[in-house]
């Protein structure tokens, strides 16, 4: 057996998982099913949850055509709200990838979170989807609210939540996070229903 390949597929079956995709390897949900069932389940109308997918999509791929390599963003949006996250070798790349993300249509807010460094290592962003992933199996263990409505991005080791919650769930959400394993600091980017 060769291990490094036995290691890279091991790898590439566990990503859904540690990337967040827990409720549906969990649940035994097909990735079509899937989609519909976390639709279901979300704050969000259908037509918004598509739109953030779609902003996302349109976001990345203005910044990665404009700052190419040098950088490393994430873009992630939520209820039209915007996260980036990553990492950025100086602050005018940083300030520029805030504008594009800003001009895409139907965009309402850009949270700036993009620290000012070097690319960070496979190894560090590994270790962000695990305590994502770790975050994630605690809200469905506490069931102190239904997990779709809060997202969990980790960077670095600061876990960031999205989502739209009572200020209950707000804040069962960040003490649930704040006290796993890993995090080092938790960043709230919630709209409240109340």
């Amino acid at each position: 057996m060769n291990y490094p390949k036995c290691y890279s597929l091991l790898l590439i079956l566990l990503f859904p998982i540690l990337s967040g995709c827990v409720p549906f390897v969990v649940a035994g949900v097909g990735v079509g099913a899937g989609t519909g069932a976390l639709i279901s389940e979300d704050r969000r109308s259908s037509g918004i949850f598509i739109e953030d997918q779609a902003i996302e999509l349109k976001a990345s791929r203005r910044i990665n055509e404009q700052l190419g390599r040098d950088a490393r963003i994430n873009v992630t949006s939520f209820n039209r709200n915007v996260l980036l996250t990553g990492e950025a070798p100086n602050e005018s790349m940083k300030n520029e990838a805030e504008k594009l993300a800003m001009s895409v249509e139907n965009v309402r807010n850009v949270f700036n979170e993009i620290a000012i460094s070097e690319k960070s290592a496979l190894s560090v962003r590994t270790n962000d989807s695990l305590i994502t992933s770790k975050v994630k199996g605690r809200f469905l263990s506490e069931r102190k609210f239904q997990i779709n409505y809060v997202k969990v991005i980790t960077e670095n080791s600061i876990v960031y939540l999205l989502g739209l919650v009572t200020r209950e769930e707000g804040e069962s959400a960040a003490q649930i996070a704040s006290t796993t394993a890993g995090a080092r600091k938790v960043v709230k980017v919630f709209e409240y229903l109340n």
